[in-house]
């Protein structure tokens, strides 16, 4: 990872890649259509793991405008996704992924370091 200075030199910034969290064509179109919905042509995904769930963590998921101090940031198929340092070590090696299916659908992670997932798939722990 590298470092990266942000347009107006405030916020510090890593630039990640794929290892940490790889997007996929689906999530990326809809990601894609999000941004451009509310007026975030160049904003971010952010994915934070907090505490919480039937299996003691889920991931929380906001637009935003881009990375803020200490993120890292991983452009993947032409987005943007932010995540802190201390979800980093959860979600290292993910993959984000989007359905439209009615029941199951939205923004998935497959999370490699994942062992266990709650019934509902809304959590998980590691």
């Amino acid at each position: 990872m590298s470092a990266a200075p942000a347009p107006n030199g405030d916020i510090k910034y890593k630039i990640g890649n794929e290892r940490l969290v790889k997007v996929t064509e689906d999530a990326s179109r809809k990601l894609t259509s999000l941004l451009q919905k509310q007026g975030r042509a160049h904003g971010a995904l952010r994915v934070a793991v907090i505490g919480g769930g039937c299996s003691g963590l889920q991931y929380k998921m906001d637009l935003v405008d881009g990375p803020a101090n200490r993120d890292i940031m991983v452009e993947s198929q032409n987005v943007r996704v932010v995540v802190d340092p201390k979800s980093a070590l959860f979600v290292s090696g993910s993959v984000l992924d989007y359905s439209d299916d009615l029941q199951k659908g939205g923004f998935k992670v497959t999370n490699p370091n994942a062992v266990a997932h709650c019934s509902c798939g809304e959590s998980f722990s590691a």
